[in-house]
């Protein structure tokens, strides 16, 4: 957590602060904007690698009191507009394609403004995987339910209990009951009550249309922004045929499980 004060130079409204962060995920909190910040992201790998970065950005709720903008080399492009309320909303861009400027706007009283958001260095392949624009809610082939078995944040056996729909955000909850846990990255899925259940909420597209029903599934998905985001989600009997299939063949990528 980054959070640099316009307080500190209150007396130089044009001052341009430098912010260098070297963490992968974390978030910026710019109290009382005044003057520009140039947020340097220089995560700790080789900067080879750097060309196969994206960089998401998701703003707070209540963030307000600075533009932010894509700059390379002397160029501006509008990312997010003060006063800008699209709930949720999640922008992403190339780690090449620049790195940010968030300038403040003319404010009356820079002590009721707070500039803030949460950012994510991810591998572009997953990036693309979070934010895909065609055909977001397909159903996944064998070969991609299989590969995100080995490669996803989170792999469950479970239930759908309930689905709630947020229509300002466009998305839908779904609260899973948890049958068997393979593997989570966050403890998104958790013991619950006396009874000792697993829980946990999964957040898909609300177009998808994911409505409650019997049966268990294999869900499958990755952290996002401490968010649970849905993936491949096949019937458990489909995984369980997909993957005694691959393994007789020699061909599952990973081993796990399927009972």
């Amino acid at each position: 957590l980054s959070s640099p004060s316009g307080l500190t130079h209150e007396s130089h409204k044009k001052d341009v602060e430098q912010v260098y962060l070297r963490c992968s995920e974390g978030s910026i909190e710019w109290m009382y904007p005044t003057g520009a910040l140039i947020v340097n992201l220089r995560p700790n790998t080789s900067p080879a690698s750097y060309k196969h970065l994206t960089v998401c950005i998701k703003p707070f709720k209540d963030s307000a009191g600075a533009n932010i903008y894509l700059e390379k080399t002397g160029e501006l492009k509008l990312l997010v507009r003060d006063g800008d309320r699209s709930p949720s909303k999640v922008y992403c861009f190339g780690y090449d394609q620049g790195g940010l400027f968030v300038e403040a706007t003319p404010q009356q009283d820079i002590s009721r403004k707070i500039t803030g958001f949460q950012y994510e260095l991810m591998n572009k392949g997953i990036a693309s995987d979070l934010h895909t624009v065609s055909a977001p809610c397909r159903p996944c082939s064998d070969t991609e339910v299989l590969l995100a078995v080995c490669t996803s944040d989170f792999v469950i056996r479970g239930s759908i209990r309930d689905v709630t729909n947020e229509a300002e955000e466009q998305e839908s909850i779904i609260h899973v009951g948890v049958n068997k846990l393979y593997r989570q990255k966050s403890k998104v899925f958790q013991l619950t009550g006396e009874s000792g259940n697993w829980r946990g909420q999964i957040k898909t597209l609300l177009e998808c249309g994911v409505r409650p029903g019997d049966g268990d599934f294999l869900f499958t998905g990755r952290m996002h922004f401490g968010e649970a985001r849905l993936g491949c989600a096949p019937r458990f009997k489909d995984f369980q045929r997909m993957y005694k299939e691959a393994k007789d063949k020699g061909l599952n990528p990973c081993e796990i499980g399927p009972d």
